[in-house]
């Protein structure tokens, strides 16, 4: 078995004894409206950064914000698990923001959000701070631009 199948598997393994939180009070509703009429805002986990903006460090639980046009971005994910080669090869991998605006201009979706999200995935020791802290934060961020749908994109 090669190292990387065996971190896989241990990754795997590791995945399936966390526990998944619930919350009482979610940030966000159901869809009251047609999606053709919605707005649509990506939060990915791939720790995506503009080259102006701070990386991700170890246990960074911050998100960082950009701009719907932004295409330069860096992704700061350090796990060993994950290969970024589809990334180095085409953004929307992971953050797909090109077909967003492909759906809006035909009509699927309502509008492209102005701002997008990113957090660092692989932070199974600080959950609680994004659960209360900035997880709560972002949202905010997302209510303020009028988002109604929000596509996760968990890397």
């Amino acid at each position: 078995m090669s190292a990387t199948t065996a971190g896989d598997e241990a990754m795997r393994a590791y995945g399936t004894q966390q526990v998944v939180p619930t919350f009482d009070d979610p940030a966000f509703t159901p869809l009251d409206k047609p999606l053709a009429k919605a707005r649509v805002a990506i939060v990915t986990s791939a720790a995506l950064h503009r080259p102006d903006q701070d990386r991700y460090t170890p246990a960074d639980t911050r998100f960082r914000a950009f701009d719907r046009t932004d295409r330069d971005l860096i992704m700061g994910h350090w796990s060993p698990n994950f290969d970024h080669t589809g990334f180095q090869i085409d953004l929307n991998v992971v953050y797909p923001i090109d077909r967003l605006e492909e759906l809006a201009a035909d009509g699927v979706i309502g509008e492209v959000a102005p701002r997008h999200f990113a957090f660092a995935g692989n932070q199974p020791e600080t959950v609680s701070e994004l659960r209360l802290d900035t997880g709560p934060a972002c949202a905010q961020e997302l209510l303020a631009d009028a988002v109604d749908v929000v596509l996760l994109t968990p890397v």
